[in-house]
């Protein structure tokens, strides 16, 4: 992944495995939206997007992974959409890594920028966008149906 392309070869390919559980695992059907579900970013934010990203095999501390998701309506915000994909996120990377998981939706965004909100908006400025619909293809047919149970 050239976009964290500054980080060791093990958290580059631990970063990628998070975004495309999210991707693979996003449930939408969950909840009963206006429109079809859609995650519309995944953006790494914290230590590892800021390049100020710590880890201490001696008193085994690490920094923690930020993934913010922004999808396209804010019921598929809610946590059964998300339940299988954070499950599987801690089954496969929780003994090596913490991984925090932070749900926006689009309107959420678009009333950070119209008050002006620094918290949300300075994480997104200097996070690094991992996935982006509008400019990522989506992905092959047989990654979605190896995920399926």
């Amino acid at each position: 992944m050239a976009r964290v392309g500054h980080l060791i070869r093990r958290k580059q390919r631990e970063i990628e495995r998070i975004a495309r559980i999210l991707r693979c695992l996003f449930d939408p059907s969950r909840v009963q939206a206006p429109e079809p579900g859609q995650i519309k970013r995944i953006i790494l934010i914290g230590p590892y997007a800021r390049r100020s990203w710590y880890e201490d095999s001696r008193t085994l501390e690490f920094s923690d992974y930020e993934f913010w998701v922004v999808v396209n309506h804010p019921m598929l915000a809610d946590e059964h959409c998300w339940r299988r994909a954070l499950a599987t996120i801690d089954r496969e990377l929780g003994n090596r890594c913490a991984v925090d998981v932070e749900i926006y939706s689009k309107s959420d965004i678009r009333t950070a920028k119209a008050e002006r909100d620094t918290f949300i908006l300075d994480r997104i400025e200097a996070g690094i966008t991992l996935y982006r619909a509008s400019r990522d293809a989506p992905l092959p047919e047989y990654s979605l149906r190896e995920r399926q149970p």
